[in-house]
């Protein structure tokens, strides 16, 4: 592997095509103002760069970035590559990562408008991120420790598994299939709508209007806080472990909850079952998790 060390480049695909190449102390900067530096490349890892111009790594394999800054100005850095390891690094232009695939993301900071479009194939720990549209049409997703603020985040995702994490947004999960959210907090107006197949265990649900026209909704063993007008058509089985402020026109299913603040059933196709129950359900009510519809 040829070795690169405090170097400075600014002009247009400086290192286009380059193949085995490891980048120490290095820039990507200057007044040529050039883009796409290393373009079209494989076998590359990127340590301690910094990178201040637009597009620098498309059309990328196997890519290693650790302790690295992308700034403000380093637009849509990441697109079309694939088996990308990132750790460490600051991600703060717009649109970092998109439509890649094998993407391994640990300790970094993420400041990034319409970040992680069609990605196929995301693991991300300890990581924090501030976006809208985060994440947005993508599948196959695993991400653990991680704290999110925005708009907007995880629509039309599928194949997802969040553990550990803290996601203060808004309209999460809208059009979402199979994902499950595991001892997390998830704070937000309209949360899931329109999900399919989506499970909480053991979470905080805070925000208005939350789990309305779901399919295969389910929560196990979750506190709802500032809840109201929750479940509105929708297809749900629930153990909930405090009060919720209202419930309305649960489609099918069953809700078994402590104390409901008002009950609406104005629908005469809302056919689920709300059960003030102070205990978590029992062995037996559990089994009905597959027998929602």
């Amino acid at each position: 592997m040829n070795i690169i060390i405090d170097k400075k480049y600014d002009e247009e695909r400086a290192l286009y095509g380059s193949c085995g190449l490891e980048l120490r102390n290095c820039s990507f900067d200057g007044p040529a103002d050039g883009e796409s530096a290393l373009k079209e490349s494989s076998d590359i890892k990127v340590k301690n760069c910094f990178c201040n111009l637009r597009y620098p790594f498309w059309h990328d394999q196997n890519l290693e970035i650790s302790d690295s800054e992308m700034t403000e100005l380093c637009r849509a850095a990441l697109w079309y590559s694939g088996n990308i390891t990132i750790t460490d690094t600051k991600l703060h232009g717009i649109k970092a990562l998109r439509e890649c695939s094998d993407v391994k993301m640990k300790g970094c900071d993420i400041i990034s408008p319409e970040f992680g479009w069609s990605v196929t194939g995301i693991e991300m720990t300890d990581c924090s991120a501030e976006s809208e549209y985060f994440m947005m049409r993508s599948s196959n997703i695993h991400f653990e420790n991680v704290r999110f603020k925005g708009k907007y985040s995880f629509q039309y995702i599928k194949n997802a598994l969040f553990e550990n994490c803290i996601f203060d947004t808004k309209d999460a999960f809208w059009h979402g299939e199979n994902i499950t959210v595991r001892n997390s907090t998830v704070k937000g107006e309209y949360l899931a709508w329109y999900s399919k197949g989506l499970t909480l265990e053991n979470c905080k649900i805070i925000g208005t209007q939350p789990f309305c026209y779901c399919r295969e909704l389910r929560l196990i063993n979750c506190e709802m806080i500032n809840t109201d007008l929750c479940f509105e058509k929708s297809e749900v089985y629930a153990t909930v472990k405090t009060s919720v402020d209202s419930i309305k026109n649960p489609l099918s299913g069953t809700i078994y909850v402590p104390s409901v603040g008002e009950i609406i059933m104005d629908d005469a196709n809302a056919h689920g079952k709300i059960i003030t129950k102070k205990k978590p359900a029992t062995e037996m009510e559990e089994s009905q998790l597959n027998d929602i519809t």
